[in-house]
C-alpha cells in the first residue's frame, strides 16, 4: 500500500506474494491486502442487524480476509434502498452491530463499515420482490413507500419516484447524519469506515452532471457539485479516530452520456485525499438503472482494475480493486503491476467464503492449515495427513 508499512516476509527463501502479506494504513494493521466489499443483503428488520448478518460478516473473517466492510448502512430511515437494509441511525442499531465487529476482530479480520444513503434510488423493492419502486402490491408484505430525496427532482427514470430537492436544511440533515452514523461506527467498534459515493446513490448523484441541477453553492461546476461529497468526508474524517482509516467508495465512471469521466474523478481523488481520506475503493457505473441492477461499462475479468490503478497514479492516493477478481495470480498481478493496493472479492467470496485461505495455498504451493482458525486447522490436518497417503481419488 502507498502509505502502509509492510512487514519483510519470506517463504522458502522468496519473497511472501503481497497479496497474503500484512499491510499498516494510518495505525491500523491488514493480515493481508483481501478485502470483502459492502454486498447488501436486505435482511434487517427496522435498519437493525439480524442472526443472518453475523453469519454473514462473521464467516468472511473466519475465511481469512483483512478487512470485512459491512453492507451500505443507513445513515437516516429514508436512505435506505429497501426495508431490508441495514441502519446506523440510533444507538440501538449500533448496539446490534457492535458484536459483529467484536467477533470480526476477535478472527483475526479488521472490521469495516459502509455508510450511505440511497438518495432517488430509496422506497424499493428487495431485488428478489421486482427491483421496481415500492407499490400497492408490497403493501401486504408490510412494504410502505416513502418520500425520496436527491440533489434535483429528476426521477431514476420513465414512471419512477419523483424524489425531492435538498433544501439548505436537508443538506445540513444529511451532512450531520453521516458524521452522527460514523460516531456510532466508531464507538460500535469497527476500525475503517467507507462512506459510500457510487452507483447513483445520493452523494454520486450530488457529484454527477446528470443527476445534479441545482443552481447554488452545492451544484454547478465541479468544485459546486463536490461540496456536500467533500464536506461530508472532511466531517467523517474529523470525529474517525487518527489511527483509523477512511475509505471513499466511488464510481470511477458514469457509464453514462454525459455523466462523469476518469479524469473528473481522478480530480476528485485528490480533493478526497485533501481532506483526509486514504484509500478509495474504485467501482463503476450506477447513475442509470435500478436501484440494485446498475448499468456501467462492460463486466470483464478485473475490468475496473484501470480505473484504480490510474486513480492511484494520477491522484496519489492508495486505491482499492475491486470487480470480477476471481483467482489468486490475477489478485496478485493487479499488485505487482502496481493496479491497486488492496483487493475485493466480493460476489467471489460469497461462492467460496475461504477465498483468502485457499488464495494463500495456491500462492505459497500448497495448504497451510496452521493459518486457519484453531477449530478449522486442526482437523484439516488430520485429513490432509490421511490425503497425503492416498493420492488423488480416481472412479472405480
Amino acid at each position: 500500500m502507498a502509505r502502509g508499512t509492510l512487514r519483510a516476509n519470506t517463504v522458502h527463501g522468496k519473497p511472501m506474494p503481497s497479496l497474503i502479506e500484512p499491510v499498516t494504513l494510518r495505525g491500523t494493521t491488514f493480515r493481508n491486502r483481501i478485502a470483502v466489499p459492502p454486498m447488501c443483503q436486505y435482511s434487517a428488520e427496522n435498519g437493525i442487524a439480524q442472526p443472518w448478518h453475523m453469519v454473514q460478516y462473521g464467516r468472511f473473517a473466519v475465511g481469512g480476509a483483512g478487512l470485512v466492510i459491512i453492507e451500505a448502512t443507513a445513515v437516516s430511515p429514508e436512505g435506505r434502498i429497501t426495508h431490508g437494509d441495514l441502519g446506523i441511525w440510533s444507538d440501538a442499531h449500533a448496539r446490534a452491530l457492535a458484536p459483529i465487529a467484536a467477533f470480526m476482530k476477535s478472527q483475526g479480520a479488521v472490521p469495516g463499515i459502509q455508510l450511505g444513503h440511497a438518495g432517488r434510488k430509496a422506497s424499493m423493492q428487495r431485488p428478489w420482490y421486482g427491483n421496481d419502486p415500492l407499490g400497492a402490491e408490497d403493501l401486504a408484505r408490510g412494504d410502505h413507500p416513502w418520500e425520496i430525496v436527491a440533489p434535483s427532482a429528476i426521477p431514476l427514470d420513465e414512471g419512477w419516484l419523483m424524489p425531492r430537492a435538498l433544501d439548505e436544511a436537508g443538506l445540513a440533515r444529511i451532512r450531520d447524519a453521516f458524521i452522527a452514523g460514523a460516531v456510532r461506527a466508531r464507538d460500535a467498534g469497527f476500525e475503517v469506515v467507507e462512506i459510500h459515493m457510487a452507483h447513483g446513490y445520493l452523494l454520486a448523484s450530488f457529484l454527477s452532471p446528470i443527476t445534479n441541477r441545482r443552481n447554488d453553492a452545492y451544484g454547478g461546476d465541479a468544485a459546486g457539485r463536490q461540496r456536500l461529497p467533500l464536506e461530508i468526508a472532511r466531517g467523517v474524517r474529523e470525529v474517525w479516530p487518527a489511527d483509523r482509516p477512511v475509505f471513499v467508495r466511488i464510481s470511477s465512471v458514469d457509464g453514462a452520456e454525459g455523466g462523469l469521466t476518469l479524469e473528473d474523478q481522478i480530480g476528485f481523488a485528490r480533493a478526497l485525499k485533501a481532506v483526509g481520506v486514504d484509500v478509495v475503493d474504485c467501482s463503476s457505473g450506477g447513475i442509470a438503472g435500478s436501484a440494485t441492477a446498475a448499468k456501467g461499462p462492460p463486466r470483464t475479468y478485473g475490468f475496473q482494475v484501470p480505473y484504480a490503478r490510474a486513480i492511484r497514479e494520477q491522484a496519489g492516493i492508495a486505491t482499492m480493486a475491486v470487480g470480477l477478481i476471481v483467482d489468486p495470480h490475477q489478485a496478485q498481478q493487479v499488485l505487482d503491476e502496481g493496479g491497486a493496493d488492496l483487493i475485493a472479492i466480493g460476489r467471489q467470496a460469497l461462492e467460496d467464503p475461504n477465498w483468502p485461505q485457499h488464495a494463500a495455498a495456491t500462492l505459497l504451493g500448497g495448504p497451510a492449515y496452521e493459518a486457519w482458525p484453531k477449530q478449522h486447522g486442526w482437523w484439516l490436518n488430520v485429513r490432509q495427513g490421511s490425503l497425503s497417503k492416498l493420492g488423488p481419488w480416481r472412479a472405480a
